[in-house]
């Protein structure tokens, strides 16, 4: 019984912390916590799994190395790097018609701004 527990238990953990870390990087690109909930998941999965260790440690590290490169940079390509972040979640939105919802409840008549997806 003890040891079908454990197994439970550890497909549990299996399972949330895949789903955090998969929420994780989807949030990467928006301003918020992105890197911490991937990192969070990870952890969560290091309790029951060597491989989630190997990697938290290994990602922690690039993750250090990427954001002090980026502080050494011009100011140019921290600006660039910020303007390219902020493409990525206005085209987000856009495709996931955050933008068409808003024109509508607005009564704006801007077709444009509706979701390809949704046309």
């Amino acid at each position: 019984m003890d040891h079908v527990i454990r197994h439970t238990k550890r497909v549990v953990i299996g399972i949330l912390g895949a789903i955090v870390v998969l929420i994780g990087i989807i949030l990467i690109p928006y301003p918020g916590p992105g890197w911490l909930v991937v990192f969070a998941g990870l952890a969560l999965l290091s309790t029951e799994f060597q491989f989630a260790r190997r990697w938290l440690d290994s990602l922690r590290g690039q993750y250090d190395k990427w954001s002090t490169a980026l502080r050494q940079q011009h100011g140019a390509v921290r600006i660039g790097a910020l303007l390219f972040t902020g493409m990525v979640v206005v085209v987000t939105v856009w495709l996931v018609n955050g933008f068409g919802i808003t024109a509508s409840v607005l009564q704006l008549n801007l077709d444009w701004l509706t979701s390809p997806f949704l046309r």
